[in-house]
């Protein structure tokens, strides 16, 4: 700290943290001005210079969910609760479009931005946590679907939409700790981007987006429980068809959500005093 007359300069010493440790979420609130432009940037760009614009948030899960209709419902007849494939399919696909993409988009965040890393000082955070906010713009277009689907159907809400903003935020949570965790780690190796489509192809078998949970033998249900994917969709489908809440789901589900994010911080902070010199 310095002080000529009556100005004084304060001085942020800026030190790498060598340990394990939470990283301060109060930068992120001092830096919300930066935070809003990448996020605004991330949804001016996403359909620019396209024909369709935003009606690619409907188009491309519409697609996943005809494709699996016919597939799973009508050729291999995947048991579905006595639940319409089309509803169960909608319900689940859309979340889970959103999470993949945000997962996909989060973990090569850092060296998508690495022209900024290295100039001036911000929350390195920022970035990974971008998409995941971005991507809610494509989801809450999307929901559009599923509100079309549901009066096809003849669907009438119930007190389980109060769970909503619940699952809204678990369903952030998951890519976010992810993000966090995968982009740290895509620095230091490049195989993160070309190994992300086959992880998003076996996380979308390891979650009931194509099938019950109630086929998963009954000895393996508290390990399945504790893939957070399985408490968002299952949570889902509970709360917009008005099913009894799956709460043997939905609670080990959101420890482990939980867990992902905090060790995922904690990793993401102590691997931050190397990103500069490995980007």
């Amino acid at each position: 700290m310095s002080s000529q007359g009556n100005r004084s300069d304060s001085i942020t010493i800026i030190e790498p943290t060598s340990a394990w440790e939470f990283p301060d979420f109060r930068e992120l609130k001092a830096y919300r001005d930066l935070f809003a432009f990448l996020v605004w940037r991330d949804i001016k760009v996403l359909y620019a210079q396209t024909i369709l614009g935003f009606a690619w948030a409907v188009l491309n899960p519409a697609v996943q969910i005809i494709v699996f209709s016919i597939i799973f419902g009508r050729v291999a007849k995947i048991p579905t609760d006595g639940i319409p494939y089309v509803l169960f399919s909608t319900v689940a696909i859309i979340p889970w479009a959103y999470m993949s993409e945000a997962m996909r988009a989060s973990s090569q965040s850092l060296v998508s931005g690495q022209n900024m890393l290295g100039k001036v000082y911000f929350p390195r955070m920022i970035f990974p946590i971008t998409p995941v906010l971005a991507k809610l713009v494509d989801f809450s277009i999307s929901l559009l679907l599923i509100a079309a689907v549901m009066v096809y159907y003849q669907v009438p809400p119930t007190w389980n939409l109060l769970y909503l903003p619940f699952l809204v935020a678990l369903m952030m949570i998951v890519p976010t700790g992810i993000g966090l965790w995968l982009s740290s780690l895509a620095i230091r190796y490049r195989d993160v981007k070309f190994a992300m489509p086959f992880v998003i192809r076996m996380l979308i078998y390891s979650a009931p987006i194509l099938y019950t949970a109630s086929s998963i033998p009954e000895q393996y249900r508290m390990l399945y429980s504790l893939n957070p994917i399985v408490a968002v969709i299952e949570g889902y489908r509970a709360c917009l068809l008005g099913l009894p809440m799956p709460w043997e789901f939905i609670i080990p589900g959101t420890v482990t959500a939980v867990l992902l994010l905090v060790f995922g911080a904690m990793y993401f902070n102590r691997m931050e005093r190397v990103f500069v010199d490995v980007i």
